[in-house]
């Protein structure tokens, strides 16, 4: 343990008084990062990066041992996480389509019910956002071509040992946040509940890539590499490409991440993701700061969590968007009164279990179909709440781009089921995490009964041949009415999205291929 973490212990060892005992609503703070890696807040990987303010939380209140996203990437995630159910019920399928603007949020109930409330940062859950090359490459990529979107992967290193503040925007909103703090929560007779939404650790855009490109550079200063144990970072090992899954090909090869790239290139996009996230990390401490300051901390439940994790070239791939542990595991972590600390929780979770969390930390009855299921009897030194078994299973999924199919994950137990598109079309995928941490051996032929057994269960929560036929019809709709709103314009708008160099090569066939697509099955 650091010396930081015993020196934050100390200051806050009457911390753990029960807001129940006080007879007051406890306030409720959330953090949430992008694409932060769940892994590194529990060993082995917590050893690979300094994150004093992630460990004070570990020290002092739960960690979640096994949280997931309920779809991994940006929006329809955070759409999971704001209306508690799952992407397939709300329709969440891509960047673009999520949330309609005046859904009812857990924000919402707790305003209604008497919290002041506050939201800032990067929201992002409702429809309408993104870059037009984002949900142009969602809607066709059932298309019968190979075209690389994203741009390789690479570092910047920028500033000096002084250089601390790397993410302006996200500074500027956490000042915002502490402020408020200060200004307007410390002097309010009302609990309150404040939302922070960080874009760290998510990488940067490659500015030479142009207005288009997508987020591919990773960025940090001398200050924050300094965080990271060098040699503790681990080089994933990869599949041949001959050797992946026809999904996980096509998403390195869209990816731009099928060319070669040597193991020094692969320990530096690492290391500069960890300092990335090092820097978020500060942010989240000096929200807790600020609690501490005010008098606040010792009725606040604080929350820190994330919409995604990221890949940082495991499975030689970078960003989100698949089902392996690097992008679909998720950080939890919640610290309050009356709720235990030094906890390790191995409960299987998600995000769609904290709308129902939250409202039951306010004293809020949740209405309606929720897919999650209140955390609080996990966590809470009190016997009166309800010790419902919560479920032994979580779902994610995915309808975005990079992806060329529909892709269903089911955790349970020491097993991953990942099957796609209609269940028949497209090969499963099955890994035992007790022996398989790594992923890269699909054991779904040698243990038969064990994926029929898993696929039941799934159909049993999600009819997802349905859904993904749901999805295919819904993206050549938006395309077609895309396609038709730009006129004449259309050849050359698509012609200069991010993937207008391989585009380039071959026009015509391109075109062709969009056009089978869009009318053949018509």
């Amino acid at each position: 343990m650091t010396i930081l973490v015993l020196a934050l212990i100390f200051l806050f060892q009457n911390y753990g008084q029960s807001f129940c005992q006080t007879g007051t609503r406890p306030n409720i703070v959330m953090v949430m990062s992008d694409a932060f890696d769940g892994r590194l807040t529990f060993e082995p990987g917590s050893k690979v990066v300094q994150l004093p303010y992630i460990n004070y939380l570990r020290e002092l209140g739960s960690t979640f041992l096994s949280a997931y996203t309920n779809s991994p990437i940006c929006c329809p995630s955070r759409a999971a996480m704001w209306s508690g159910q799952f992407v397939h019920l709300t329709q969440s399928w891509n960047n673009y389509k999520c949330l309609d603007a005046n859904t009812t949020t857990w924000m919402d109930f707790l305003e209604a019910n008497g919290y002041l409330t506050k939201m800032m940062g990067k929201l992002d859950y409702t429809s309408g956002s993104h870059s037009v090359s984002n949900r142009v490459e969602a809607w066709t990529r059932d298309v019968q071509f190979l075209l690389r979107q994203e741009g390789r992967p690479v570092t910047q290193l920028v500033g000096n040992m002084s250089t601390v503040r790397i993410m302006r925007e996200d500074w500027k909103n956490t000042d915002k946040a502490t402020q408020w703090i200060h200004q307007t929560a410390a002097s309010s007779h009302q609990p309150f509940a404040l939302y922070l939404g960080l874009n760290l650790p998510h990488p940067y855009k490659t500015k030479s890539l142009g207005p288009t490109a997508g987020g591919s550079t990773f960025l940090t200063s001398p200050y924050w590499l300094k965080k990271v144990s060098s040699d503790l970072i681990s080089v994933p090992k990869w599949l041949p490409m001959s050797a992946m899954h026809p999904v996980d090909y096509y998403s390195t090869f869209t990816k731009n991440c099928s060319g070669v790239f040597t193991e020094d290139e692969v320990k530096s996009i690492r290391a500069f993701y960890y300092a990335m996230c090092a820097e978020a990390d500060a942010m989240l401490g000096q929200v807790i700061s600020a609690l501490r300051e005010t008098g606040l901390l010792n009725n606040t439940v604080v929350i820190f969590t994330a919409d995604h994790g990221e890949l940082a070239m495991e499975h030689r791939q970078f960003y989100k968007m698949s089902m392996f542990e690097g992008s679909s595991h998720v950080p939890l972590l919640i610290m309050g009164p009356g709720l235990m600390s030094d906890l390790k929780v191995k409960q299987l979770v998600s995000l769609v279990d904290l709308y129902p969390t939250v409202l039951d930390i306010a004293g809020i009855s949740a209405v309606g179909n929720l897919s999650g299921h209140s955390l609080l009897p996990l966590l809470s030194k009190s016997s009166t709440f309800s010790k419902k078994q919560h479920p032994d299973w979580v779902l994610s999924e995915y309808h975005g781009c990079n992806v060329n199919a529909s892709t269903y994950m089911l955790r349970s137990g020491r097993w991953k089921y990942i099957t796609y598109a209609d269940g028949l079309s497209v090969p499963p995928q099955l890994f035992d995490l007790t022996l398989d941490k790594e992923e890269l051996n699909n054991v779904v032929l040698k243990f038969p009964d064990v994926q029929v057994h898993l696929d039941k269960l799934l159909r049993s929560i999600v009819d997802y041949p349905q859904v993904s036929t749901t999805v295919h019809l819904y993206n050549r709709k938006a395309f077609g009415a895309w396609r038709n709103s730009l006129g004449r314009n259309y050849s050359q708008v698509i012609a200069n999205l991010r993937w207008h160099v391989d585009w380039q090569q071959d026009v015509s066939a391109n075109e062709r291929a969009i056009d089978r697509w869009l009318y053949d099955s018509l």
